[in-house]
């Protein structure tokens, strides 16, 4: 399979994974000439798979570049990506300032990653002032658009009636969508919800959705959570998300 890209072609996400899964070095060098031929698409998922290591020699410094490059061409994702580079310290110094001016930027131009990460710079004060008011208001767009995530810290702020008005209903219905779209934070809070309800098995069935997906620190603030559960069922779980993050911690 060969692989010509040329600066006047719209890239296709899924054609490019298809790519890159067929054969991950070819499908790189395929990137690399058309980032360099201009193609912005090209540019993001090159700085993507320079991150990952992907089909291409690992170099996250080289990454942050492509991102940076491609977000001056206008791709949203690739400037949040360069603000994620920014936060963490990949291939840079850490800088939450300009992380944040990052994200800001994407946001503001509507990208629901981008508004989710403004979000948890603005709710922690990291980079930015800490204002809880708007970091609500970007979670609430960002979960507006589908995204998983946000809708879960929605959610938390309903719950608790932090910065607006208490809804526990709203707030459950936004686990639940939370947890259909797949994210596991959210798939733990449903399940939260659904034990206090009494419902054992359904609760249950999203904890193992949730063990499935979560990450190392998650699993271990699941755990101790889980551990002090009056529920035996639900209690029991904590064993096995206490497995999960010894195995994910070797």
């Amino acid at each position: 399979m060969g692989f010509l890209l040329r600066r006047e072609e719209v890239l296709n996400v899924e054609q490019l994974q298809a790519m890159l899964d067929d054969s991950p070095v070819r499908a790189a060098q395929a990137i690399l000439m058309a980032a360099k031929e201009g193609v912005v698409d090209a540019q993001a998922l090159l700085g993507q798979i320079l991150l990952e290591g992907r089909g291409i020699a690992r170099d996250e410094a080289l990454a942050l570049r492509w991102f940076q490059i491609a977000a001056q061409g206008g791709h949203l994702m690739a400037r949040n990506m360069a603000g994620r580079c920014l936060e963490h310290g990949w291939g840079c110094s850490a800088d939450e300032v300009a992380a944040a001016k990052a994200y800001r930027l994407a946001a503001e131009a509507g990208l629901d990653w981008a508004q989710y990460n403004y979000a948890n710079l603005l709710a922690t004060g990291r980079g930015v002032a800490e204002d809880q008011s708007q970091a609500l208001t970007l979670y609430r767009r960002a979960a507006e658009q589908g995204h998983a995530k946000s809708m879960n810290l929605l959610g938390r702020y309903l719950e608790d009636g932090r910065f607006c008005a208490q809804d526990l209903d709203t707030a459950v219905d936004w686990y639940r969508r939370s947890a259909e779209g797949g994210d596991f934070r959210g798939q733990f809070s449903y399940a939260a919800v659904l034990a206090d309800r009494g419902q054992v098995d359904a609760a249950l069935e999203w904890l193992r959705k949730a063990l499935a997906g979560g990450n190392l620190k998650f699993l271990r603030t699941a755990q101790k959570a889980l551990a002090a559960a009056n529920d035996p069922q639900i209690r029991a779980m904590a064993d096995a998300y206490e497995a999960r993050a010894t195995q994910l911690n070797l």
